[in-house]
């Protein structure tokens, strides 16, 4: 699985369901080095998912004739360029917020509206597949799943979204993952559309960065609120907060 960047079979007969925010499952579906890229200003170098998405909706619109390869050249500035003149925004070539916007990328544009921004390529020079997007929901699902617990207890729910997805054994998107038939209560309750704080964006940047601080756990669970023994047969890794960490 591609980690982060500041800015990457059988049924199981039972449940494991955990109130107060914490993760269940009802099957491990048969439905996944480098770092992923932060919301970002992006300039001439800059690498990664992000790039991905403007070129691929400039090519989707006419504007874009290259490859969709996540790197922020020649082409894909001359065709940034030509969008933003088009749609009456200054023809710098440079994509930022006003870009985003006119791109329709809102979540781009709602992370680099809560400070964290970076001025083109990631810090490691790496390509990631993942966009803000993809941040953004992983912060939702934190928000909604973790809120009340510690920064490290926050990214730790952050890191098994992203350790599922690195798993054969579950769908190889965040977003596949986090919305998954029954896999976490902040989807089946709504919270999931609440809007996540900074403290949450943080952290879901952090586990996109690589700290897992569950040590490649897939599963986390209330031990006061569990209420399918299937869960407490799982391993435990270590406990944070109120969460059981397990693989």
């Amino acid at each position: 699985m591609k980690k982060a960047l500041k800015i990457s079979l059988a049924a199981l007969s039972a449940a494991a369901v955990c109130a107060g925010g914490a993760l269940f499952t009802s099957a491990q579906a048969d439905i996944c080095d480098m770092p992923a890229t932060y919301a970002a200003v992006l300039k001439q170098g800059a690498r990664g998912g992000e790039v991905k998405e403007v070129q691929r909706r400039l090519k989707n619109w006419g504007y874009y004739n290259g490859s969709v390869d996540g790197i922020y050249g020649p082409a894909t500035i001359s065709a940034v360029k030509y969008f933003q003149k088009k749609n009456g925004l200054t023809a710098d070539g440079i994509c930022g917020k006003a870009t985003y916007a006119a791109l329709g990328m809102n979540d781009s544009v709602r992370v680099l509206e809560n400070g964290s921004t970076d001025s083109g390529s990631s810090s490691s020079g790496g390509n990631s597949d993942y966009t803000s997007s993809d941040l953004y929901l992983l912060a939702k699902c934190i928000y909604g799943e973790a809120r009340g617990e510690s920064y490290t207890g926050q990214v730790a729910v952050g890191a098994v979204v992203l350790n599922r997805v690195k798993s054969s054994q579950f769908p190889n998107t965040i977003s596949g993952v986090i919305y998954q038939k029954g896999a976490f209560t902040a989807v089946s309750d709504g919270q999931i559309n609440l809007t996540p704080n900074q403290t949450a964006i943080n952290a879901a940047q952090d586990a996109m960065n690589g700290w897992d601080p569950t040590y490649g756990c897939l599963y986390y669970y209330n031990p006061a609120t569990a209420t399918s023994s299937w869960i407490f047969s799982r391993q435990t890794v270590t406990t944070i907060g109120k969460h059981v960490f397990a693989i």
